[in-house]
């Protein structure tokens, strides 16, 4: 198939067909552009659309249950399908429409070249043709005149009246005239000759090649219009895995919703912790108009808006006032010991301030327990630093961590008292972590093998200057003579899980269950065998056996270190006992004082 033996009268046609074929292709170049347009558009409204739906900081509160959860894992996975569409966009404008915008650029010239070429030939032709017609008129005016000149000549060589020299004048016309009439058909021939080659160059092989390049042309737009079509397509599908992820993404999110878990977590928010109201009581009649009035109810009871009886409370105080919220009546942010809140949203809003401040109070410690590490290295290698460049910042660490443990201390206290339960000992451990209650009693059998006599054997360690009780501080957590490590370790499991227990206990129990719970058995009457003072600050950390003390603070000791690391120490105005430390404290003992 080719252009030029096909279609060899068909120039005009075939200029005209290339035309088209590159405005097609511009045509197909701006559909790929709008199209980029809509995509990132339409990311754009996506985007838009996921922004103003993103919960506000006030509707936190509601994204704890499963369907709103599943809602905001749906509009993050629809951003990221947003990103994809924005992807596609910019990988057609890249691969496609800047490619289109140049070949059609390309193409243009390339036509443009070609049909100058075609316009030359066709004027070749022109021209050649133009000297045959001419050739061929000469040849026949020529002709003519030799014809009239002819029957001129007869003429008068059959006129006996002409003279001898009219007759010789008219023959000599009339071979002048065929001369010339010869040299005009020779001349016609020769043309005649050059024309029709130029003819066969001109339709076998000048034209052909025009229209070849032509022909090629068309092709080449055409072949790429085919694989500008196929890498739309392959940019759209390289995305297909990924925005199949986030439709698998959004159906997970809809199959994480649980009807049971949201309706659960309505009870355990909104669960007031008060009981219903008690059956209005029959009221006597006191008077002789007693059948024209309506006994007033005797007893007060609590009553929720959005109950049968909501609808008659106008206007309350005092406790009843938790109530006039419009969010659920509800206090989000009242009383600091959330006194205004019914007594199960109490105590969730307590744990929930327990849990940070035990937090605050174990960063606090963790960058004490730092800055203890870098004293002592200081001291041990003085030419690294000044140990006293970390004193004030020790002593800092101190106020805040007794500030945050004051706070601890409260707040524990409003727990304790918002579960309602009795405890034998107070709360000295927040740490609400899971264990077995089987060690709740080991304290008794443990602290048993802390002898005093093995006790006032080691009392040495203890004893000393600040410095000194710093370094073997610094030394002891270092080797991983930690608070939480040894006779503390052995004795966190069981008093961890009667706080836990004690924390999450909603139902009725009997009175002997709890005190058993919390029935920590301490030796009484322990005779002090001498006195310490706290050189640091120490936290319990959530074991039955470790007490916390604050920096400064003196204590009566109660038993020595017996080689754990630990020593026994009481506060002599709660009589609270517990273990601490023995690197933490400066020790006195009472033999020291009488030698």
């Amino acid at each position: 198939m080719n252009w030029g033996i096909e279609l060899w009268d068909q120039y005009d046609n075939l200029a005209t067909h290339t035309h088209k074929g590159i405005e097609f292709l511009d045509k197909y170049g701006n559909f790929v552009k709008e199209r980029c347009a809509i995509e990132l558009e339409y990311a754009g409204k996506l985007r838009r659309l996921v922004k103003s739906y993103q919960p506000k900081r006030k509707e936190e509160d509601e994204y704890v249950y499963t369907s709103c959860k599943a809602f905001r894992q749906l509009l993050q996975e629809l951003g990221d399908f947003a990103g994809q569409r924005e992807l596609v966009a910019e990988n057609l404008q890249s691969n496609v429409v800047r490619e289109l915008h140049l070949l059609a650029k390309e193409l243009r010239e390339a036509r443009k070249g070609h049909l100058n070429d075609g316009s030359k030939q066709m004027a070749v032709l022109s021209t050649a043709v133009g000297a045959l017609e001419r050739a061929r008129r000469s040849y026949e005016r020529a002709a003519r005149e030799s014809e009239r000149a002819l029957e001129a000549f007869q003429r008068a060589d059959a006129d006996l009246h002409l003279s001898r020299a009219e007759v010789e004048k008219q023959k000599m016309n009339m071979k002048l005239r065929s001369q010339a009439c010869e040299d005009a058909k020779q001349e016609y021939m020769d043309q005649l000759r050059k024309t029709n080659e130029a003819q066969r160059q001109h339709y076998e092989q000048q034209l052909p090649h025009v229209f070849k390049q032509l022909q090629d042309l068309d092709e080449k737009r055409i072949k790429h219009i085919k694989n500008f079509m196929i890498s739309s397509v392959d940019v759209e599908r390289k995305v297909f895995p990924i925005i199949m992820q986030c439709l698998d993404g959004m159906e997970q999110a809809a199959k994480n919703i649980n009807e049971k878990e949201d309706t659960q977590l309505v009870i355990e928010r909104y669960k007031s912790g008060f009981v219903p109201p008690e059956d209005f009581r029959f009221e006597p009649a006191t008077g002789a108009d007693a059948t024209d009035s309506v006994p007033a109810p005797t007893h007060n009871h609590i009553t929720v808006r959005g109950t049968v009886s909501g609808n008659r409370i106008k206007k309350r105080g005092g406790l009843l006032s938790i109530f006039s919220s419009n969010k659920n009546n509800l206090s989000v942010d009242g009383k600091e010991d959330y006194s205004d809140l019914p007594p199960n949203q109490k105590k969730k809003k307590l744990l929930a301030k327990v849990h940070e401040l035990t937090k605050q109070v174990g960063q606090e410690q963790a960058a004490m327990e730092g800055l203890m590490k870098m004293k002592g290295v200081y001291e041990t290698n003085p030419t690294l630093g000044d140990p006293m460049t970390v004193e004030g910042q020790l002593n800092e660490c101190c106020d805040k961590l007794k500030k945050l443990r004051l706070q601890l201390r409260k707040y524990e206290e409003l727990l304790a008292e918002a579960n309602n339960q009795v405890c034998a000992q107070p709360i000295h451990s927040i740490n609400k972590t899971n264990g077995a209650p089987t060690q709740a009693t080991s304290i008794g059998s443990n602290s048993g093998s802390l002898s005093r006599s093995a006790s006032e054997s080691s009392v040495s360690t203890g004893t000393g200057t600040n410095t000194g009780n710093t370094v073997m501080a610094v030394s002891s957590r270092a080797a991983g003579g930690s608070p939480e490590s040894g006779l503390g370790g052995e004795l966190a499991a069981g008093h961890a899980e009667h706080a836990n227990g004690h924390d999450h206990d909603d139902h009725d129990h009997d009175h002997d269950d709890h005190e058993s719970d919390f029935d920590y058995y301490y030796e009484p009457d322990l005779q002090p065998l001498g006195y310490c003072k706290a050189l640091y600050a120490f936290e319990a950390n959530g074991t039955g056996s470790t007490m916390r003390m604050e920096c400064g603070e003196k204590l009566l000791v109660l038993e020595t270190d017996a080689g754990d690391g630990w020593t026994r120490v009481r506060r002599s105005l709660t009589r609270e006992e517990g273990f601490v430390p023995t690197t933490y404290i400066a020790t006195t003992l009472y033999a020291d004082v009488h030698h």
